[in-house]
């Protein structure tokens, strides 16, 4: 049995005092007619009246048991829904003969109770409901924590989180604004034109990043599948098919390790702009940090951990320059391949000759710039050699019109001007299946259908990918993506 401590075996005894009253512990139907902020605001006139009191308004109000406090023939609850708390007040004498008596013994914090009464202003100048009728909905089984401390134990707000966002206002509120951040980027985009669309989650190739999958088995098909670790090639698919503005806001999976920034699952936007390039995308992500600081009513300064980011203070840098001017790098090692190696080792990275330099340097940037780009910090041209599905600069082709936005020291988001030449795209991806060290399955599979799309024409276009857990990190303040995931992956119990 589940429910087996002394204070759940009491409460068990309390749900059979109910049945033996003839009430149902698990009530179906609630006679809920107004919400607690509803009543709030409505009522907030009684104080001005001469009794403090209006008895001709009648509510019926629903919630959780927050509070208890019995004071022998009346007892005072606070109770809680979705739109805020409230005092209610019980007497034995405004209720119906031996009721109170027996109700008080049964019902406790975490019970949800219907309550049906008229408000009043108590001596303390509290807007309360007195009750007339009283009807339990849902008797608790497990006591909640003592409310003064709470929940302190950071993995249990994880595994339970349910219990964290009812003793946790502060976690409710979070998710709340976690919910905003969503519904203001996709309204952001569809008023500029762009249609909402699904891609598959089950790909019979792991592509479209670079990053291990997770493998499954279709057994009709009698063939493995990959939960896709990005939708990027079959979006692309649609802007040959003659879609010319695109997005979808939905779920990936990379089988890596976990962190404070990454989840084995997680939400990723990915959007696709027909005859634009990576310039109009950087344009159109201030665009977008500039609405949702807007829509959500905060300053452009706003605090992360122990740094304050400034949205005013946006910056545009390319690769090479950030590891010599934000990382401090010596210019003359950043294109010797030796020198860069030795640099390496020395920061005990595991690199060798074998590496193209485009991969050499990416190692210096994460090594000595990236947890340095605290203001938001779009980094520009990064290498071909990591960059398989960018085009190349065409004033340099060692270089792709790619950039990263940084914002906490973070990767927040990848975008670039796609590149479109079926030929070329082939020969990238072969050039990755040569580059894999050590049978690394962290790099992109041949695509051929997608190659042969292109082959069709896929006009100019700029497309890009931001992390949604991440962005929301930053602008709630957490520095945990646990924080801003409702059910983060966890190690089983006892593992």
């Amino acid at each position: 049995m589940i429910f087996k401590n002394q204070y759940e075996l009491q409460r068990i005894e309390k749900k059979k005092r109910l049945q033996e009253l003839g009430l149902n512990p698990y009530e179906n139907r609630s006679k809920r007619d107004c919400t607690i902020s509803e009543f709030l605001n409505v009522n907030n006139d009684i104080e001005t009246l001469d009794n403090k009191r209006d008895e001709n308004r009648k509510y019926t109000i629903s919630g959780r048991i927050k509070f208890s406090r019995p004071m022998g023939k009346a007892m005072f609850l606070h109770i809680e829904d979705s739109s805020g708390k409230l005092q209610i007040y019980l007497a034995r004498d405004n209720l119906k003969d031996g009721f109170y008596n027996e109700i008080k013994k049964i019902i406790e914090v975490g019970d949800f109770i219907d309550v049906f009464g008229y408000p009043f202003t108590t001596n303390k100048g509290e807007l309360s409901l007195l009750v007339q009728e009283l009807q339990i909905l849902t008797k608790s089984i497990s006591p909640l924590p003592e409310k003064f401390h709470g929940i302190q134990d950071i993995e249990l707000k994880y595994r339970q989180r349910y219990l964290d966002l009812i003793m946790n206002s502060d976690t409710k509120h979070k998710f709340i604004l976690r919910s905003k951040i969503i519904s203001i980027t996709r309204g952001f985009l569809e008023s500029r034109g762009f249609l909402e669309v699904e891609t598959p989650m089950l790909h019979p190739i792991a592509g479209g990043a670079s990053a291990r999958p997770f493998i499954t088995r279709h057994n009709t098909l009698g063939v493995d599948r990959f939960l896709r670790i990005a939708p990027e090639l079959y979006l692309k698919r649609l802007i040959v098919g003659g879609f010319e503005a695109i997005f979808e806001l939905n779920r990936n999976f990379r089988n890596e390790g976990m962190d404070h920034t990454h989840n084995p699952e997680f939400t990723m936007l990915e959007f696709y702009w027909a005859y634009k390039q990576y310039d109009d995308l950087i344009k159109l992500t201030k665009e977008l940090l500039e609405e949702l600081l807007q829509k959500l009513d905060l300053p452009k300064q706003i605090p992360y951990g122990e740094h304050t980011i400034d949205f005013d203070k946006i910056v545009i840098c390319k690769y090479l320059e950030s590891i010599v001017t934000v990382g401090g790098v010596d210019k003359s090692i950043i294109n010797n391949k030796d020198k860069i190696i030795e640099l390496l080792k020395s920061k005990n990275k595991k690199v060798d000759k074998k590496m193209p330099i485009g991969v050499l340097q990416a190692e210096l940037f994460d090594e000595f710039v990236e947890n340095k780009l605290i203001n938001p910090t779009f980094i520009t041209h990064f290498p071909v050699e990591i960059s398989p599905l960018a085009r190349a600069n065409d004033d340099d082709s060692s270089v792709t019109d790619r950039f990263e936005l940084f914002i906490g020291g973070n990767e927040i988001s990848n975008g670039f001007s796609e590149l479109n030449d079926p030929q070329e795209q082939y020969l990238r991806f072969q050039k990755q299946l040569e580059n894999k060290i050590n049978d690394d399955d962290e790099y992109h599979c041949m695509d051929e259908d997608y190659v042969k799309a292109l082959g069709y024409g896929m006009p100019p276009t700029a497309g890009q990918g931001i992390g949604i857990d991440r962005l929301v990190m930053i602008l709630t303040n957490q520095e945990s993506i646990r924080d801003v995931l409702l059910f983060p992956s966890m190690k089983p119990t006892g593992a």
